[in-house]
């Protein structure tokens, strides 16, 4: 069987791969969800949810550093993998070994193209629409809900010393979009720019997200003595796992307004 990645790369299987590997925390959340967690072998440390995956399957690495001969000896028929949060080293050396699949997302319908996808691959279509309507519905009456809510200009902290934020070009920016959330960032070339403490002073919020830097509340003073502005700590899955987390995301957003 042939089928594309989102890089609309095509692979070719002999038969319907069942030996998964995924190098992705939300895509190993998302494929679970899917009823396939009997066909995954491998995962990364940094795959938390549900929380038993880590006990089960072997632990092959991070998002960016693999053990390669880990992963050989688990004779995989696909590797789940994405274009930002995995290195092109990586995926070039993973394709020695099988076939990668590769997404990539910048949109809530990149997320539900993906999924879909997903869907196809591993013969789960009717599971992966039901997901995707569930998510598209949510996301309808959250539009709603904020019809009646204000905008504000907000800075996304996602890493201290030096302090640094999403940029515009990126799924974070997207959710932040749908929040009626304005990025401050002007910096188009780069993703995560590095900002001062009077960039910040710019915003009417700024939100710590609680990964992948682990921001807590005692950030928040300090913070808000620098700045004068709102400071909040906020769930960085709901803003950046784009798999099945996205069906409860927009009831956590509301929780934020």
């Amino acid at each position: 069987m042939v089928c594309k990645d989102q890089l609309n790369r095509s692979l070719d299987f002999p038969n319907r791969p069942k030996r998964i590997v995924s190098l992705v925390p939300s895509q190993t959340e998302l494929l679970v969800d899917l009823g396939l967690e009997k066909y995954i072998v491998g995962v990364t440390k940094f795959c938390v949810h549900p929380t038993n995956i880590r006990k089960d399957v072997s632990v092959v690495g991070g998002t960016k550093q693999v053990h390669f001969e880990k992963i050989k000896a688990l004779q995989p028929d696909i590797i789940i993998c994405n274009k930002e949060e995995n290195t092109l080293e990586m995926v070039q050396e993973l394709e020695k070994i099988a076939p990668v699949w590769l997404s990539d997302i910048y949109t809530i319908d990149d997320a539900l193209d993906m999924i879909l996808l997903l869907g196809i691959l591993f013969d789960v279509s009717e599971k992966a629409k039901a997901l995707v309507d569930e998510i598209s519905s949510e996301k309808k009456d959250f539009e709603t809900f904020l019809k009646s809510k204000p905008s504000y200009k907000v800075a996304y902290l996602i890493w201290k010393n030096p302090y640094m934020m999403v940029g515009r070009q990126t799924f974070i920016n997207n959710l932040l979009s749908l929040n009626n959330f304005e990025n401050i960032d002007n910096d188009s070339e780069s993703r995560y720019p590095e900002v001062t403490l009077n960039d910040l002073k710019t915003a009417d919020k700024i939100l710590l997200s609680s990964e992948p830097f682990p921001f807590k509340e005692k950030h928040i003073e300090d913070l808000q003595k620098a700045t004068g502005k709102e400071v909040v700590l906020v769930d960085g899955e709901y803003f950046s796992w784009y798999g099945s987390r996205l069906k409860d995301a927009f009831s956590y957003f509301k929780k934020l307004h």
